[in-house]
């Protein structure tokens, strides 16, 4: 019964990876455009080593040169998808040249991924998130989130340190400590009324401030929308992890299964701009992408802004996957 009710919950958490790119994100055809000068990975598949970026789609070319000729124009339906989607306007990532493709020189399997994942997405995990929103109060759903909130502080504190930035390690630090006791175990969120910045970092984050900044694209069947550097990024993030620290199967699965419906309930909002999106893969890999090197380039200017830095709705956190316990 537990390998079943595993298996169950990763068909779950494949089918949540769909819309969890803000993870997933951008404009209707390939939206906004994003940097690849920087150099590639160095670590990399070995079948793959000599592959060359992939031509964008004839409408990314169209909507990336529009963006790059439009100077102080109007927005244009990119645009104005990524700010439906991040509650901003899109950023650039670190000023350089407009109208760079992404780097998906695997888009070949990265668009069978990404169908198979949409596939499972509107099979299973959308009509469980409805279900949830439908059954479940909003104040209890908004207890939920801010506990899972909560217990992703020791991957930040941990990566803030890492990437030389104490001063916000220790605000993370005060903000945990506050929710955790004032706010009953994290359910609520006194922290926030008190001015302390709610912010999340993880190792993918702290490897592209150590400069691994150019990095290619890959859609992951269980975890979503990620690059190379992000992949190893999951390996350093795993230890910290509260709850895969958790011993008892039922109850770190459940716990995870709990975090996957309630990370899908929070994109729902965004299911009518995937739906009409004309290539929304491109979509999806050009707002993760844009999204990850804002990020990045906050980290190494120290910009950070009050509120809005965490990202609740990024793909799926190593924590939530309902994985085996290796070496419990």
């Amino acid at each position: 019964m537990n390998v079943i009710r595993t298996f169950s919950l990763l068909l779950l958490a494949l089918a949540l990876t769909a819309c969890a790119g803000k993870p997933a994100r951008d404009a209707a055809p390939a939206s906004v455009a994003v940097d690849s000068s920087a150099v590639p990975d160095t670590v990399d598949a070995p079948s793959a080593a000599s592959a060359e970026p992939a031509a964008p789609a004839p409408a990314a070319v169209d909507a990336t040169a529009a963006a790059g000729s439009t100077g102080d124009a109007a927005p244009t339906d990119a645009e104005d998808d990524f700010a439906a989607l991040y509650g901003g306007p899109a950023p650039s990532a670190d000023g350089g040249e407009p109208g760079r493709p992404p780097y998906d020189p695997w888009e070949p399997f990265n668009r069978k991924v990404h169908s198979f994942n949409n596939v499972v997405d509107r099979a299973i995990a959308r009509p469980l998130a409805t279900a949830y929103t439908h059954v479940v109060p909003r104040f209890a759903r908004t207890g939920v989130t801010n506990f899972f909130s909560n217990l992703r502080a020791p991957v930040t504190i941990t990566n803030q340190l890492l990437q030389g930035r104490p001063a916000d390690a220790w605000d993370s630090l005060g903000r945990f400590m506050m929710n955790s006791t004032l706010g009953l175990g994290g359910l609520f969120d006194p922290a926030s009324k008190a001015m302390v910045p709610r912010r999340s970092e993880d190792f993918g984050q702290t490897l592209g401030a150590w400069g691994w900044r150019g990095s290619r694209y890959v859609e992951l069947p269980f975890f979503g929308p990620r690059t190379v550097r992000d992949v190893f990024g999951l390996a350093g993030d795993m230890p910290l992890s509260p709850i895969r620290t958790i011993e008892e199967d039922k109850l770190r699965i459940g716990l995870q299964g709990l975090q996957l419906v309630d990370m899908r309930s929070q994109l729902m909002a965004l299911d009518d701009i995937r739906d009409s999106a004309v290539d929304e893969y491109a979509l999806t890999r050009d707002a993760w992408l844009q999204r990850r090197n804002y990020q990045i380039e906050n980290d190494l200017r120290g910009k950070h802004a009050r509120g809005r830095d965490a990202d609740d709705t990024a793909p799926i956190p190593v924590d939530a996957m309902p994985m085996p316990n290796w070496g419990n």
